[in-house]
């Protein structure tokens, strides 16, 4: 048998139209989907990718695609589904490299990434440095050396809403009225990896956070915004193809409570009934 596990993403830091195209750079938080893959029958209650990757996997490494007939592959996961945390990519992430570690092989960041978006749009938490990424295609790779040290308020929607629909949607044309303000998103963003800066990454992923409300709207915006600049926050940050918003902090520097006080005192939670405090964690399979 052999395990691996995948971390979840907190929406994204930004995601637009980037260098020709749309790019996304994905928020690792410190929830994990692990799947292991031993000998043994197909179980029931696989989610439908992963067998669909174990079978790739095979495929990459040149192994007749009937081995998948005798694994087994089983999974934990305290990842929210079609919420915009990721965890589909985290599930297939996780299976391919259990997958290749029970055959005793070997893949890398690129291969993974290849594999992954041959199935489905991918996000970049299967890299271990935050990386701008093209999701659709995993042309572009441009990684940076900085794990920045911030706390998350995930604010969850009870809204669902797949990948596949989102991108099935006619974005084109706000993906283009909106490409000045990511190429301006992704220039902060690489001043604040160079110079180690959360503040400037709160700048950069609240301004993708802005443009993505003409894609898709997160309900209490507004208000989101006056607390963030209220309780100097880091910035926001939020699921481009899914509900939830990121509320980006230091939990040794902002008043946490007080944050949670204030959610409650303007009616937001109504709108985001569940809040879960987290940490941004580097990406990568484990």
């Amino acid at each position: 048998m052999a395990e691996a596990r995948c971390p979840a993403s907190c929406g994204e830091l930004i995601q637009g139209w980037i260098l020709g195209g749309e790019k996304l750079i994905s928020c690792p938080v410190n929830w994990f989907s692990t799947v292991s893959v031993s000998n043994g029958v197909p179980g029931q209650h696989e989610r439908p990718r992963m067998r669909q990757m174990l079978v790739a996997v095979l495929a990459h490494f040149e192994l007749p695609v009937e081995m998948a007939r005798d694994l087994h592959i089983s999974f934990e996961s305290t990842i929210p589904v079609a919420k915009g945390l990721a965890s589909s990519t985290a599930d297939i992430a996780a299976t391919a490299m259990a997958t290749a570690r029970h055959l005793g092989e070997t893949l890398d960041e690129a291969a993974l990434a290849a594999l992954c978006v041959s199935l489905e749009p991918t996000d970049s938490t299967l890299f271990q440095q935050l990386t701008l990424f093209d999701h659709q295609t995993a042309a572009t790779q441009i990684s940076y050396d900085w794990q920045p040290k911030v706390d998350i308020l995930l604010l969850e929607s009870p809204h669902i809403l797949s990948t596949e629909d989102y991108h099935r949607r006619d974005r084109q044309t706000a993906l283009l009225a909106s490409a000045t303000a990511l190429e301006q998103a992704w220039q902060l963003f690489a001043q604040a990896a160079g110079q180690h800066d959360c503040s400037l990454l709160g700048q950069a992923a609240t301004l993708s956070a802005r443009a993505s409300q003409h894609l898709l709207v997160k309900p209490d915006f507004a208000a989101l915004l006056e607390l963030v600049e209220e309780l100097d926050l880091y910035g926001l940050n939020v699921a481009h193809s899914g509900s939830v918003v990121g509320l980006l902090l230091n939990r040794q520097r902002h008043d946490v409570e007080k944050l949670y006080w204030q959610l409650q005192q303007r009616g937001i939670t109504q709108n985001y009934p569940r809040q879960h405090l987290l940490t941004m964690v580097p990406g990568g399979v484990r």
